[in-house]
């Protein structure tokens, strides 16, 4: 048994919590009129679907198409509107980024666009290489580009096309988080990103979200920078050599939900939920989620060329963690990408990788009398769609305490069946207290 519970307690049970990014989806003509994850082959996820009970889940709002890190909040239980400090600051907490009150933190994405703005490609075909966007990164920070407002900006590279945008107030006085996206393809709203799909997505400019002089500096130093940035990418080495090699070019910024440092932080997951816990991330967002909310950090970082030996590397991981800790989060990020490229049948290999080296050798010797697992998403990336939408996203729980309800009909995972399933349609907010909920005969809490 590789879990015990609390000792003394016949009834104790660890829980976990896997997230598979984006997985909710559509039909597609590429899949047979399935959607990629019910075309997926998925023998052991379909046997918990038998042994456990399934449900759909709303994850932030009807209407909102969230962005991960809300997902994810919502999920652990938070409200990502009040609790979050925003991407920018999620992201910069996991690259290790010290920001300091008064400084303002903003996702970036490296991006092609037209002279006129009109976005070609915010991902720069999803072939920038991170040593090309920290090279592109280091040529943006060393030209100082507002640092006549008296702001230092420095742009930090992560994963591919991904990036930070820190600007500190040399002078004048703290910057504000208030200002709208240059971003088209996400809106703001309060500390969380709502996704949206313009018909002729073009470069925005930043506005003050509040009338406060520390907004209106803020929105005119990043509109600046943005400008200037576009002359610097234009004629830097990096974007000469991909021209030359026929690639896209990486010659514009967006940029995307503001966040400062908050003078009250959310309530750590162990006081909040009355159990610690930790996280297993792949990307800064989650890591920094984990950071934020007191959860121990086990990042493992992107997925590598080898897929399966990467699934079962978090596998393993997780196994040790469950040892460890009577709570843990998984977060893999492989469903995501796919859906946004609208590669349906890249989302199925993917999910059936997942369930072949994942949740293989993770179920492999594991007592579920012991442990309690649900499976869900952060938010719906249909690949009919090339974006998040507000779809319902499926859910799964078994293990400990889970009476086996499956859904009438076909035990496959999925989308279908879970919205047939006797969970029904649960809130994001309401997959803890689910996952977490006493089991039956568990003695009251003091």
């Amino acid at each position: 048994m590789r879990t015990t519970g609390a000792p003394g307690s016949p009834t104790a049970f660890s829980s976990v919590l896997v997230v598979l990014d984006g997985l909710g989806d559509r039909p597609h003509p590429a899949t047979g009129g399935r959607s990629p994850v019910e075309a997926a082959t998925t023998p052991h996820l379909d046997g918990l679907v038998r042994r456990g009970a399934s449900g759909e889940v709303v994850v932030v709002g009807p209407g909102v198409a969230p962005e991960s890190d809300a997902g994810v909040f919502a999920l652990l239980g938070y409200d990502p509107i009040r609790d979050s400090p925003g991407r920018g600051v999620l992201e910069a907490l996991g690259a290790e980024i010290p920001l300091a009150p008064g400084d303002v933190a903003l996702r970036l994405n490296f991006a092609t666009a037209e002279g006129n703005g009109a976005i070609l490609d915010s991902r720069v075909g999803r072939s920038l290489s991170t040593n090309e966007a920290a090279e592109l990164a280091r040529g943006l920070t060393d030209a100082d580009l507002v640092g006549d407002l008296g702001i230092r900006a420095e742009v930090r590279a992560t994963v591919g096309h991904r990036g930070i945008l820190w600007l500190s107030p040399a002078s004048g006085g703290a910057l504000s988080p208030d200002i709208s996206n240059s971003d088209p393809f996400y809106e703001k709203v309060g500390g969380m990103g709502h996704a949206r799909r313009p018909e002729n997505p073009t470069i925005l400019r930043t506005e003050p979200l509040r009338e406060t002089p520390e907004a209106r500096r803020t929105a005119e130093a990043v509109n600046l920078f943005l400008d200037r940035a576009a002359a610097l990418l234009a004629g830097h080495r990096v974007n000469a050599r991909r021209a030359l090699g026929g690639k896209r070019i990486a010659n514009a910024l967006l940029v995307r939900n503001a966040g400062a440092l908050a003078g009250r932080r959310p309530m750590p997951f162990a006081e909040k939920h009355g159990r610690p816990g930790a996280a297993l991330t792949e990307m800064p967002v989650e890591r920094g989620i984990a950071r934020v909310l007191g959860l121990a950090d086990e990042y493992v970082g992107p997925m590598g060329a080898d897929r399966d030996a990467g699934y079962r590397e978090r596998a393993e991981r997780t196994v040790r963690l469950l040892e460890k800790y009577p709570f843990v989060y998984v977060h893999l990020k492989g469903p995501d990408e796919p859906g946004h490229d609208g590669n349906a049948l890249l989302k199925q290999e993917i999910v059936e990788a997942i369930d072949r080296s994942f949740f293989g050798p993770f179920l492999s010797g594991l007592d579920l009398a012991r442990v309690r697992l649900a499976v869900t998403a952060d938010h719906a990336t249909p690949s009919i769609l090339k974006g998040h939408s507000d779809d319902p996203v499926p859910l799964l729980l078994v293990g400990a305490g889970v009476a086996a309800a499956p859904p009438p009909g076909s035990g496959k995972f999925g989308e279908s069946n879970a919205a047939k399933g006797s969970l029904g349609t649960r809130k994001g907010s309401e997959v803890l207290e689910l996952l977490l909920a006493p089991a039956p005969g568990s003695p009251p809490s003091a």
